[in-house]
């Protein structure tokens, strides 16, 4: 009858449990003061405990390749939380014991001290959970692959601010995927790269990840995959453990789904990206490397073919990094020193390695006397300065070890003979080099040239010598460079007389020497020497050069008494020295000398002796008329005689006809004797390479017949010769005029020589690379339409097989009235750089179309009157070519 509902529940639980609850409740009470010295002895332990993994999660992390695992983070922040409840709870635990009453059994307000109670109890479970928690056995992992790691870097970069834009600019091309800079060590590539690395970071430029290796010498395929590997997260034991070869198939898994940058500083050697594991940069998938070396050698190894040259500051920039480093208040300490300070900048040639370094140690010298003395040091023994040698020339050494061979490096040390900051012209320092013995002549001397050529080229790439733009002939040592070569010379400063080198420093007087026995080479080049009478006992001595002294008017016979080693002798633009001691034929070792430019009259007594004496110079010897005797020079490869008094006649070609080792010689040649004594003999015809024709003294040839030369390289006419025509002769050796037969001719000047009308044989010099011809009063043509046609046939004209002046690069043409026509059709002129003509105002119409000249940002073409004015009265072959000639600054092409 309706719903029922009973329940029986045992009387015994129900006290039970009321008594546990009682009791439960009770304790909050009652265990109080317990309780809270339990919950701050557990917090104690707690917070030791965090101190413990909080140290080792530091230390795993102070290097930035591992972090934190998140429950360790997680575990931290709640001890600190907790800390933070402990604080609020015991600031009321004073109050909250002193509230219990009957012996802790009651309260005064027992609802307060029961949730009280309460709290500490809970806070003591979870305290000692979170202990329990914190028995943690791997702290920490490693970080993810960072995007771009930033290096640090000097705060401010003076001088390379251009720099920077131009190889940011090529790297960020699309169509870039290497770049390579290059340049003397201390330049500053490892600061420019420095900064590509950190603009990265700064722009981040769309890149996964950024890889920096630094590479040095020696290196190996496994230090830059540990690198790399290391940027990438793989390093470990295991990683570690594997072959190369393992460890490039994971380079590339993990670079082949990533679009990154690998900057690679310092290399010496090829490195090989894919045996590394990186892959090729394309520009499909974005990637970019970029690397600094010392050697050009390098970049093309690397697939570069248009690397960039870090070059020295300039004049400016040099100054601004070096007041940077000297400091302000230095500088302004007397009025002097900011004078000095430039000087002392000088010295350092716009190298930034060497101007921070002496920047650096001058920053605290505070007296003018400090910097006169820097500066002396600097010019008298740069070595001696503080840190020159430690900081400066140990690291540009580094360049010198790298090179193959010790005969490159000899060669290398011997530029050092040379006065600072001079050029130095590289056929003549070939021929010291032979003549030195570091290059065999044996096998001729074309191959030995060659083999210079080779040498200089391998010194230029490694950046220990630089070419000169404006003169591909020359050299050029840098200042810094060349203190080290000196150093280096003379056994890193340990025995200092073992390479004498007081060039270009205006010295009057032979240098004391303690021990002459120790010195190998001398060069006291561009003195003021004025007379020389030492006996000093050189027995080592192999060079000697005295050349440029132009004050220098005797030597003793017994300067050179006790030399029985020397080799090369260069006594060259003495000018005033008019004869040589008889002593200096007992020179018996003796290879190369060099007299040219000096007064002498005759050669001394017994110079016949000189049995070794391949290389002999008596160039612009005015005074000099007689070689009689020259056969007696057995060894006898080279002899320059042009522009002496010593004519190349039948008696010279005799002698020289007695010479079978000679292959050079350049000599004047009388005008009326030209073809006859060229033709005289197939082996010295094969010798003249450089000639002079004049006139002489009451003999004087209307008409020169020059043979077909090959082995000719450069023909002079000066000096109101009485020529009026020159015409080309076939030869044994060459019976076909109708080709090139002029091969090796690359120079040709013609000054006052008012007859010629016309110079039609330049058409078979194919080769020409410079044409100066100035003050011919009737010459009409360069070459002549009719005068060709008459010497190749009446069908032939020569734009049919002989296209002349391809290889031109200068042409000068200077006070010719009457000349109309430079050719009468527009040639190509492909490799034309500079075209002077002045005075020549018949000449209305240059051989140019707008095909010619294949580079014409790079052309000059000058048109002056004969007062120096520029004029225009240039008719161009079309619109087109007076287009591409007229001058614009979009190609740089100037016409005036």
């Amino acid at each position: 009858m309706g719903g029922c509902f009973s329940v029986s529940v045992s009387c015994d639980q129900v006290v039970n449990q009321v008594c546990q609850c009682l009791c439960l409740k009770g304790s909050y009470i009652h265990n109080l003061p317990q309780n809270l010295a339990s919950l701050e002895k557990a917090m104690v332990m707690l917070k030791a405990k965090r101190d413990d993994v909080q140290g080792r999660v530091n230390s795993e992390e102070f290097t930035g390749h591992r972090r934190r695992l998140a429950q360790v983070q997680v575990w931290l922040t709640s001890i600190l939380t907790m800390e933070n409840q402990l604080n609020d709870l015991l600031r009321t635990s004073d109050v909250e014991v002193q509230r219990l009453c009957l012996c802790r059994l009651c309260s005064k307000n027992v609802k307060k001290s029961y949730f009280y109670g309460k709290r500490v109890m809970v806070m003591l479970r979870e305290v000692e959970s979170l202990s329990s928690q914190g028995d943690f056995v791997v702290l920490t992992e490693a970080t993810p692959i960072a995007e771009v790691e930033e290096l640090p870097i000097q705060p401010t970069i003076v001088g390379q601010e251009t720099m920077l834009e131009m190889v940011w600019n090529r790297l960020t091309q699309e169509r870039v995927g290497i770049v390579g800079l290059y340049g003397m060590g201390g330049v500053g590539k490892t600061t420019l790269l420095t900064q590509i690395n950190n603009k990265f970071s700064e722009t981040g430029g769309g890149f996964d990840v950024v890889i920096w290796v630094v590479v040095s010498r020696n290196a190996t395929v496994h230090k830059i995959q540990g690198r790399i590997g290391e940027k990438l997260g793989l390093a470990g034991k295991e990683w570690d453990e594997k072959s190369d070869m393992e460890r490039s198939h994971d380079i590339h898994n993990v670079l082949k789904r990533k679009k990154f940058v690998l900057l690679l500083d310092d290399i010496w050697e090829k490195v090989n990206l894919s045996t590394i594991g990186v892959p090729y940069p394309s520009r499909i998938n974005g990637c970019k490397v970029a690397f600094t070396t010392r050697s050009r050698d390098v970049c093309g190894r690397m697939g570069v073919d248009d690397p960039i040259e870090v070059r020295c500051l300039d004049t400016d920039e040099a100054w601004n990094l070096f007041k940077e480093k000297v400091g302000e208040n230095t500088l302004g300490r007397h009025p002097d020193i900011p004078e000095l300070a430039r000087k002392v900048a000088v010295k350092c040639r716009g190298l930034p390695l060497a101007l921070n370094v002496i920047g650096e140690t001058m920053a605290s010298k505070r007296s003018v006397q400090e910097w006169r003395q820097a500066e002396y040091v600097l010019t008298s023994s740069a070595t001696e300065f503080l840190g020159v040698e430690d900081e400066i020339l140990r690291i540009l050494k580094y360049s010198y070890d790298s090179l193959d061979g010790d005969m490159t490096k000899s060669c290398f040390l011997y530029c050092s003979l040379f006065p600072e900051d001079r050029r130095i012209e590289k056929e003549g320092l070939i021929e010291y080099w032979i003549g030195e013995g570091f290059i065999d002549e044996k096998e001729g001397r074309e191959r030995a040239l060659n083999q210079g050529y080779g040498i200089l080229g391998t010194l230029v790439r490694a950046c220990l010598l630089s070419e000169a733009y404006w003169n591909e002939s020359v050299v050029i040592m840098h200042d810094v460079v060349r203190e080290m070569a000196m150093w280096i010379a003379s056994d890193l400063g340990k025995n200092k007389e073992r390479c004498i080198v007081q060039a270009g420093a205006g010295i009057r007087e032979v240098p004391k020497v303690k021990d002459w026995r120790a010195t190998r080479r001398m060069s006291l080049r561009g003195g003021e020497i004025k007379h020389i009478s030492e006996s000093p006992d050189c027995s080592e001595l192999t060079t000697l050069l005295l050349g440029g002294n132009r004050k220098l008017k005797t030597i003793s016979g017994e300067f050179f008494r006790s030399m029985p080693r020397l080799l090369v002798l260069d006594l060259s633009s003495n000018l005033e020295l008019s004869e040589l001691p008889e002593q200096i034929s007992g020179l018996v070792s003796l290879r190369y000398l060099d007299l040219s430019f000096t007064k002498i009259d005759r050669l001394p007594v017994g110079f016949q002796k000189l049995k070794k004496l391949t290389h002999l110079s008596l160039e612009f010897t005015p005074e000099l008329e007689s070689l009689d005797g020259i056969s007696n020079l057995s060894s006898l490869r080279t002899l320059k005689l042009l522009g002496s008094k010593v004519w190349l006649d039948r008696s010279l070609l005799k002698e020289l006809q007695l010479l079978e080792h000679v292959e050079l010689v350049t000599a004047t040649i009388p005008s009326s004797l030209v073809g006859e004594q060229l033709l005289y003999d197939s082996r010295v015809w094969r010798c003249i390479q450089k000639v002079s024709i004049k006139d002489r003294p009451e003999e004087s040839a209307r008409e020169i017949i020059l043979p077909a030369l090959d082995n000719l390289r450069d023909i002079s006419s000066t000096q109101n010769c009485g020529m009026v025509e020159i015409k080309i002769e076939k030869t044994p050796w060459n019976k076909i005029l109708t080709s090139p037969c002029f091969s090796y001719l690359s120079d040709v000047t013609i000054i006052e020589c008012d007859g010629i009308k016309d110079l039609t044989w330049l058409m078979f010099a194919s080769n020409l690379i410079n044409l100066s011809v100035h003050q011919l009063k009737q010459l009409e043509d360069i070459i002549s339409k009719e005068k060709a046609a008459s010497i190749l046939g009446k069908e032939a004209t020569c734009s049919d097989t002989l296209i002349p002046f391809e290889k031109l690069e200068k042409l000068d043409l200077v006070e010719l009235p009457e000349l109309k026509s430079i050719y009468w059709n527009a040639l190509p002129f492909q490799r034309l750089r500079h075209l002077a003509i002045r005075g020549c105002q018949k000449l209305k119409k240059l051989p140019l179309d707008s095909k010619s000249v294949l580079e014409v940002e790079k052309l000059v073409i000058v048109v002056e009157d004969s007062n120096g004015n520029y004029i225009y009265p240039i008719e161009w072959e079309d619109e087109a070519t007076g287009n591409r000639f007229i001058p614009t600054q979009a190609h740089g092409c100037c016409v005036m």
